[in-house]
């Protein structure tokens, strides 16, 4: 059975920073990402790692300031996030996916988390 489990969200003031945690279990995936959703939009692709490689990619409303990585050992993914802005309000989800899988379209990933929320105020 697989599990992804996500956690770190919270309310910050814009600037701040926080750390998501996704722990997985019972799947070792080719590829994770983050995703966000805000309320009344589509679900977008945030940032995307290749487990063999570590090769990253990220979307350009968050590059340089989100980091995401992942530790092998634990099997956790992690999303940094540094200079939050108000406009990173979403619910964050973390997916598991193979080779094919990738960002920019979420339907490539099979395996879903829950989701953690993020709240950024002004």
């Amino acid at each position: 059975q697989v599990q992804l489990v996500e956690s770190g969200g919270g309310s910050v003031q814009a600037g701040g920073s926080l750390r998501l945690s996704c722990a997985a279990a019972g799947y070792t995936p080719s590829t994770m990402a983050w995703f966000r959703q805000a309320p009344g939009k589509e679900r977008e692709g945030v940032a995307h790692i290749y487990v063999g490689n570590g090769d990253t990619d990220y979307a350009d409303s968050v590059k340089g300031r989100f980091t995401i990585s992942r530790d092998t050992a634990k099997n956790t993914l992690y999303l940094q996030m540094n200079s939050l802005k108000p406009e990173d309000t979403a619910m964050y989800y973390c997916a598991a996916g193979g080779p094919f899988s990738h960002y920019s379209a979420y339907r490539t990933f099979p395996y879903w988390g829950q989701g953690t929320q993020v709240t950024v105020s002004s």
